[in-house]
């Protein structure tokens, strides 16, 4: 779950931080102003390589702009080395769950090599955040097996646009970790969203 949590921090923040703020077609924008009812569980095997084992995301409702507190500790037994997947899949509840489509790299989407979008992120040579180097974290792979805690750490978010599917309502987001022998884990989180034009 390390390169996991690593991946989901860098894809939220490539996504919906960087890219949304800057985006261009803002007139089929909505503007993200409440993040609330965050929860989360590990939803693969019991013996699955990577649990996360707590997840604590501050205050509820999360403002937007605001502020953001999030600690976390996750384990993995084994080593995580290229290719990984991850396969995410995000869905609305309107009365039933329905599934978002993969549009434009946001929703229900299969990334077939993390390692890969991570040197996209962060290219080769390049130091890694200093957050992940702080608490030991490599942004490359491979990931060593072991066990990681992140104190409770602030961030400050600021304006963030999201695309009009995904408009106020409760969601539910499941991302996969998979390398070619089978699941190495999986993660579920729940949320709702309050946006305006």
């Amino acid at each position: 779950m390390k390169s996991t949590f690593v991946f989901l921090a860098l894809f939220v923040a490539k996504c919906f931080i960087l890219e949304s703020s800057c985006s261009s077609q803002s007139r089929n924008m909505l503007r993200l102003t409440k993040v609330s009812g965050f929860s989360w569980k590990n939803c693969g095997k019991q013996g699955n390589a990577v649990q996360m084992k707590t997840l604590k995301v501050s205050p509820d409702p999360i403002s937007i702009p605001g502020k953001l507190t999030v600690e976390a500790s996750l384990t993995t037994s084994a080593a995580l080395t290229s290719p990984l997947s991850v396969d995410l899949t995000l869905k609305r509840r309107t009365g039933l769950w329905i599934k978002i489509p993969c549009i434009g790299q946001i929703g229900s989407c299969r990334y077939p090599n993390v390692c890969d979008l991570l040197d996209q992120l962060i290219p080769p040579g390049q130091d890694c955040p200093e957050l992940l180097e702080t608490y030991g974290l490599p942004c490359h792979c491979p990931f060593n097996a072991g066990d990681y805690a992140f104190p409770p750490l602030d961030f400050n978010i600021s304006k963030i646009e999201l695309p009009r599917f995904l408009t106020n309502g409760n969601y539910n987001v499941q991302g996969v970790l998979r390398s070619p022998d089978g699941e190495l884990g999986c993660l579920d989180i729940s949320f709702s969203l309050q946006s305006q034009k």
